[in-house]
């Protein structure tokens, strides 16, 4: 199998008993959505779906599907990767749900950000914080980047990176607002004022001259207990 290339099988039997027999045989239940006017069910081999990722892109790689065995014969498909569930015991891919996508028309998809680059900020003691690691992007199918990458390394502390401030590849445009933080420069918590230390450092002297006293003071009868009687004798 070629990356881009999937072949699945159409499945007429659905329901849990079937889906139990599927993934015992091994395969992968999975379901595709789109243009057709009912959901297609489909199973495959977990193997297959892994050959036709693209290494970098992976779920948003575009796929030509041919689907065998429907009751019209053997259908032809260009699809992405919507989703997927994982079995946590086994590590094994549970189900898969496909799109039907069409070339001429824009799709919207997560495409990882990678951020460049050691920001001034950061030299001066400043620290990076990365609010998205993924964009929104609206593009042609076959537009889709595999990633898209932003030098940080002019920003300042207090400096912020916006969704405007990224240069998007052509025929790709951000699906977030322009307004968005993607990333700041923050300056290092406060250090402690002089008179914080001193006083911490007082109460920590403090402390244990005050522990030796308390059990002296929990030793030594108040004046209230003097004056009581002993247990089994009466007052004159």
């Amino acid at each position: 199998m070629e990356v881009g290339k999937l072949t699945v099988e159409y499945r007429s039997a659905t329901g849990k008993n079937n889906v139990g027999r599927l993934r015992a045989a091994g395969k992968v239940p999975g379901i595709c959505y789109g243009n057709h006017a009912q959901p297609l069910p489909i199973s495959l081999e977990a193997r297959s779906l892994k050959s036709a990722l693209d290494p970098e892109k992976k779920r948003n790689t575009v796929i030509h599907m041919t689907v065998v065995g429907g009751t019209n014969g053997n259908q032809e498909l260009t699809v992405m990767l919507k989703d997927y569930q994982v079995d946590s015991a086994k590590n094994t891919v549970d189900h898969v749900d496909f799109v039907s996508i069409d070339l001429g028309k824009d799709v919207t998809v997560e495409v990882p950000l990678i951020l460049g680059g050691r920001p001034v900020g950061v030299v001066d003691g400043g620290q990076l914080h990365a609010v998205h690691r993924s964009i929104a992007v609206a593009c042609k199918p076959g537009d889709i980047p595999s990633k898209i990458e932003v030098d940080v390394t002019p920003l300042k502390i207090g400096d912020a990176l916006h969704v405007r401030d990224v240069n998007m590849p052509p025929g790709v445009r951000a699906a977030l607002d322009m307004g968005e933080t993607i990333a700041s420069v923050v300056a290092p918590k406060a250090e402690k004022t002089a008179a914080e230390g001193a006083a911490a450092e007082a109460g920590a002297a403090a402390a244990p001259e005050a522990a030796a006293a308390a059990p002296a003071a929990a030793a030594a009868p108040s004046k209230k207990e003097e004056a009581k009687p002993p247990a089994g004798k009466e007052k004159k």
